[in-house]
C-alpha cells in the first residue's frame, strides 16, 4: 500500500521550538524569582530572627544572681548576711551514669551519704536548673584537687556561689525565717508576681518569716553576661556585662540584745513572748521557744535533722507567738473591767461579796481562793484576780457585749504583722458558734457558757501577739497599731531608707478616766497583788496582770501543780507594760505548762523589763517562784 510522504514545516517547527523555549525560560525565570523571594525573606525580612539564632549558637546569656539584702536589728547587729563559697556541681543532662560519676568523685572529693541524699532530693525537685550541687563550701585544697582531675568528669564543675548565713544561729529564728531551694510552689509565686526574668539563675527563695514576706525586696535585680562560647559550649570570652543590683536591706524594729535576754530567760521552757513599742507598734522582741537553726535549711536540710525538728515533742518549728492560740486566763480580766466601764455595766466603786463561788444554772463556778476574797471592788478584782467578780460581771454583760468590745481591741483577729501564716484565734460569740458547729443543738449559745468566758476560759483562745497588741492599746490609751518587725527598707546603692511606720489602725473612743482606772489596778498587781513577788524591789513602776489557762478540764477536782503530768499542767501567762506613766514597752508572756502566771511567766517579764529599762543582763534563766498562785 502506498504511504504518502510527510513533509515537515520548518516554520511551524521553529515556532514550536520558540514556544517551548519561551515556556522553559519563563519557568527558569519564575524559579529564579521564587529563589529571590526566598532569599529576600531569609536575608531581609527574617534577618533579625536568624541573626539572633546564629548569635545564640555563638553567644550564651548567663544570669548573674544578685547579692541578697542583709537583715539587721534596730542597732545594726547583723542577723542575716551572705558569703561566697565554692560548690561542686553536676549537670545531670551531661552525665550518662550519675551514680557512677558520684562514686568516682568520692575518690577525689569527700562526699558523704547525706550529700548523696540531698542531691537526689534536689534532683527530684529542681528539674529546671542547669546544675545541682553535690558538695558545698569546698576548701581551697578540695578545689585544687578537683581541678587537676576535671578532665575525667564531663558535666561536673566548680562554681562560686553566694550562701545565706544567720550568724546568730537560732536567735530570732521564727522572726527571720529561712531560705531554701526553689520549688514548684515558689515558681508559682514568682509567676504570679511576673518576676520570671528576674529569677533566672536564682536557686533560693524565702520560705518563712521575714525572708518570705520581703522576698522581692531582698532578692535584688538579676544581672547578665553575654559570653562567647565554642562548639563544645565552653566560655571563650565575655562580650558584654550588665551588673546585678543588690537586694534591699531590712532594718528591723527588733532589738537583738533584748531578744537574747528573752530567750535566755525562758531557759528550757516552752512558750512565747511578744514585746511591742506602744507608741508605734514596732516589735521589740518576738520569741517562740524552742527555736531552730535556720542555717540548716540553706543548703537543703538533711533528712536526719528534718526528722528531729518535725518529730520533736517540743515542736520547735511552730511559731507560738503567731500561731499558738491559748486561753488568756486572768489576763483577760483588765479588758473585761474596761469593757464594763465603757458600756456602763460597772463603776469602780461597785462591790460584790465573794464567798468563793458563783452558782448559775445548777452549776457551781469556783474561785481559786477558798472562802473567797470578801468584799471586792474593781481595783481589788484585778489586783487579787478575783474569779467570782468576773463570773458575775460576764453574766451581767452577756456574750454579745463582751465579744463586741474585745473585737475592737483586736482579740480574735489577725494583727496584720509582717510575717505570713498568722492565726486568727477564737473570739467566742453567738455568731461564731453558729459557724463553728453543724448540729443545731450545738449551735445554740447557752448563758452558762458566758460565765467561764469572763475569766478568760471557755472558748476563748488568742495568740500571744494579740494579747501584746491589746496590752499596748491599754498602755497607749486606746491607740492600736499594726505590729511590725521592719522599721526601714534600705536601698544599698543609694542609701535611701523607706520607713515602715504605720499609721494607727484605729483609735478607740475610750474615756481617759476609765483607762486610768484599769492602768492603776494593773500597777497594783505588781505592787501588792499577784505579780508583787516577781517585781519585788523593782527600780521602776510597771503595770501587769497574771493569768493561768487550764489545759484540760478538772471536772470539779482541785488542781495540784506538782501532782499533774508536766504536759497537762496549766499554761502560765503575764501581760505588762512599763514605765507605768510613759510606757515604752508592752508585752505578753506565755509559758506552756508553766503553772500559775505569777510562778513562771511574771519572772520572765521581770528580767525583760529590767534589761529594757535598766540595762541589767540576767545571769541565768528566770527562776520559778514557788507556791505562787493567782491570789495572795
Amino acid at each position: 500500500m502506498f504511504t504518502p510522504a510527510e513533509f515537515k514545516n520548518p516554520e511551524q517547527e521553529l515556532d514550536r521550538f520558540q514556544r517551548r523555549l519561551a515556556v522553559a525560560g519563563g519557568l527558569v525565570l519564575f524559579a529564579f524569582f521564587l529563589l529571590f523571594v526566598r532569599f529576600f525573606w531569609l536575608q531581609v525580612v527574617q534577618h533579625e530572627h536568624y541573626q539572633t539564632r546564629a548569635e545564640d549558637n555563638r553567644i550564651s546569656l548567663v544570669p548573674i544572681v544578685p547579692n541578697r539584702g542583709v537583715i539587721v536589728d534596730r542597732n545594726g547587729m547583723v542577723l542575716a548576711r551572705n558569703y561566697s563559697a565554692y560548690t561542686l556541681e553536676i549537670t545531670p543532662g551531661k552525665v550518662a551514669d550519675l551514680e557512677a560519676v558520684i562514686t568516682e568523685l568520692a575518690g577525689v572529693i569527700d562526699i558523704q551519704p547525706k550529700d548523696r541524699k540531698r542531691f537526689r532530693k534536689l534532683l527530684e525537685e529542681s528539674k529546671n536548673f542547669e546544675s545541682l550541687p553535690i558538695r558545698t563550701r569546698l576548701t581551697d585544697e578540695e578545689v585544687a584537687r578537683f581541678i587537676v582531675q576535671r578532665f575525667r568528669f564531663p558535666g561536673v564543675d566548680i562554681k562560686a556561689r553566694l550562701f545565706r548565713q544567720y550568724p546568730q544561729g537560732d536567735l530570732a529564728s521564727h522572726a527571720l525565717g529561712y531560705i531554701g531551694r526553689v520549688n514548684d510552689r515558689d515558681l508559682g509565686t514568682i509567676e504570679r508576681n511576673n518576676a520570671e526574668d528576674n529569677y533566672r539563675g536564682t536557686e533560693h527563695f524565702g520560705k518563712t518569716g521575714l525572708e518570705q514576706k520581703y522576698e522581692f525586696e531582698l532578692h535584688g535585680q538579676t544581672g547578665f553576661e553575654q559570653v562567647e562560647v565554642d562548639s563544645g559550649g565552653r566560655a571563650v570570652r565575655v562580650l558584654e556585662r550588665t551588673a546585678p543590683v543588690s537586694g534591699n536591706n531590712l532594718v528591723l524594729t527588733l532589738d537583738a540584745r533584748l531578744q537574747q535576754v528573752v530567750e535566755k530567760a525562758f531557759g528550757k521552757r516552752r512558750g512565747a513572748l511578744v514585746a511591742i513599742d506602744p507608741s508605734n507598734g514596732g516589735i521589740l522582741a518576738l520569741v517562740s521557744m524552742p527555736g531552730y537553726d535556720p542555717n540548716l535549711f540553706v543548703d537543703g536540710i538533711n533528712s536526719q535533722d528534718w526528722e528531729i525538728l518535725n518529730t520533736s515533742e517540743d515542736k520547735p518549728m511552730v511559731n507560738r507567738a503567731l500561731n499558738g492560740a491559748y486561753p488568756p486566763g486572768s489576763t483577760f480580766k483588765p479588758f473585761m473591767a474596761l469593757a464594763a466601764l465603757e458600756i456602763g455595766k460597772r463603776t469602780p466603786q461597785q462591790t460584790i461579796s465573794d464567798p468563793g463561788f458563783f452558782n448559775f444554772g445548777g452549776h457551781t463556778f469556783r474561785d481559786d481562793k477558798k472562802g473567797g476574797h470578801g468584799i471586792v471592788d474593781m481595783y481589788k478584782s484585778i489586783v487579787h484576780s478575783c474569779d467570782t467578780y468576773y463570773y458575775v460581771l460576764a453574766n451581767d454583760m452577756g456574750i454579745d457585749a463582751i465579744s463586741n468590745f474585745m473585737r475592737q481591741l483586736g482579740l480574735g483577729s489577725r494583727t496584720g504583722v509582717d510575717i505570713e501564716g498568722e492565726s486568727e484565734g477564737v473570739l467566742p460569740s453567738q455568731e461564731w458558734k453558729k459557724k463553728r458547729f453543724r448540729k443545731p443543738e450545738q449551735q445554740k449559745w447557752y448563758a452558762g457558757e458566758t460565765i467561764s468566758i469572763g475569766i478568760g476560759q471557755g472558748y476563748n483562745a488568742y495568740t500571744p501577739i494579740q494579747l501584746a497588741q491589746a496590752t499596748a492599746a491599754v498602755a497607749s490609751g486606746g491607740v492600736i497599731y499594726r505590729p511590725h518587725l521592719v522599721k526601714h527598707i534600705e536601698n544599698i546603692n543609694t542609701g535611701e531608707r523607706t520607713p515602715i511606720e504605720p499609721q494607727p489602725l484605729r483609735t478607740l473612743p475610750l474615756k481617759p478616766a476609765n483607762v486610768e482606772i484599769i492602768r492603776q489596778a494593773m500597777v497594783g498587781v505588781n505592787k501588792e497583788g499577784t505579780g508583787a513577788r516577781a517585781f519585788a524591789g523593782a527600780e521602776y513602776v510597771s503595770a501587769g496582770k497574771t493569768g493561768t489557762a487550764q489545759v484540760y478540764s478538772l471536772k470539779g477536782a482541785i488542781y495540784e501543780h506538782g501532782k499533774v503530768s508536766e504536759r497537762l499542767r496549766d499554761h502560765a501567762l503575764f501581760i505588762a507594760y512599763a514605765p507605768a506613766e510613759q510606757p515604752t514597752i508592752a508585752l505578753a508572756v506565755l509559758v506552756e505548762n508553766g503553772g500559775f502566771g505569777a510562778q513562771s511567766a511574771a519572772p520572765i517579764a521581770r528580767q525583760v523589763l529590767d534589761y529594757w529599762l535598766l540595762g541589767k543582763l540576767p545571769k541565768e534563766a528566770a527562776p520559778e517562784i514557788e507556791e505562787a498562785g493567782e491570789d495572795d
